[in-house]
């Protein structure tokens, strides 16, 4: 008899993006060699290299600086990774928050001298925060992290927590991009099984792989301007102010606080709970 075929078994359910981070940090911040492997439910699988969640000021894009120029105040920078922007802002005095659902990320901005860390989600800091609690003045989507919206269906209780933390008068300043100016046969071919299944044209479904773990599969989100203009209506937020990437499909939006933030905490910690 032949020897028998091993049974495929698949990844380790764990902390991927953390694992990157830290593999990255310990070996010094640089090396391309440490990749973060994107898989989307289609099967269409993006390799990144973990060195970018660490690039200095220098070497960022312009709409980085667009964002962080008008931080001010408590900033919660949400999605932080390795913490790139929040060591900066803190490095010019502004009271910085790096949140992160990974804990290797967390620990990788503990150990880069970051002062304020939380792992966990808007949803599960707002749990924390008893009413009179720290209020944040601005709130970071960087890093195309406006994708945390997920959805239709995600975008109104992830704003509504937002308010729910929100100082009067605060912004949410958030990097975006527009998924359909592409010409790749697979993202279009996606953007319409998306639609067929009813959801955005943008939304993808991923989970983020390194090594033998994987992540949970969850929601990101790439919208146009006027899709995430759709997703504010009924919102506490409007669209104050956008500015397109010259040289690609990439954009930054400032979003303001225009409505009573103290109506929507109890709403907002409910509907994390469903």
């Amino acid at each position: 008899m032949g020897q028998r075929e091993a049974e495929y078994v698949g990844p380790q359910l764990g902390d991927a993006f953390g694992g990157a981070l830290l593999a990255c940090w310990e070996q010094g911040t640089t090396p391309n060699e440490v990749l973060q492997l994107i898989e989307r439910d289609d099967g269409f699988l993006d390799t990144m290299a973990a060195s970018r969640y660490f690039a200095g000021p220098d070497d960022w894009h312009a709409l980085d600086h667009w964002v962080c120029d008008r931080a001010q105040g408590r900033v919660l920078d949400i999605g932080s990774g390795a913490g790139r922007v929040s060591l900066y802002l803190q490095e010019r005095g502004l009271e910085v928050t790096a949140l992160d659902v990974s804990p290797s990320a967390g620990d990788v901005c503990r150990r880069r001298g970051i002062h304020r860390v939380f792992t966990g989600t808007v949803f599960e800091l707002a749990q924390q925060q008893p009413d009179g609690g720290q209020r944040f003045d601005a709130f970071l989507l960087m890093g195309n992290n406006l994708g945390l919206l997920g959805g239709r269906h995600q975008a109104p209780p992830f704003l509504a927590t937002l308010a729910s933390l929100a100082a009067p008068n605060a912004v949410i300043l958030g990097q975006g991009m527009d998924p359909y100016r592409t010409s790749n046969a697979l993202h279009l071919a996606y953007h319409e099984r998306n639609r067929a299944l009813g959801r955005m044209g943008g939304q993808i479904r991923m989970r983020e792989r390194y090594r033998n773990q994987a992540s949970a599969w969850f929601d990101y989100l790439f919208a146009t301007v006027d899709e995430l203009r759709s997703l504010l209506e009924g919102t506490d937020w409007s669209l104050e102010h956008h500015q397109p990437q010259e040289d690609g499909p990439g954009y930054v939006v400032q979003l303001r606080l225009t409505g009573d933030n103290r109506r929507q905490r109890k709403q907002a910690i409910s509907d994390s709970r469903l």
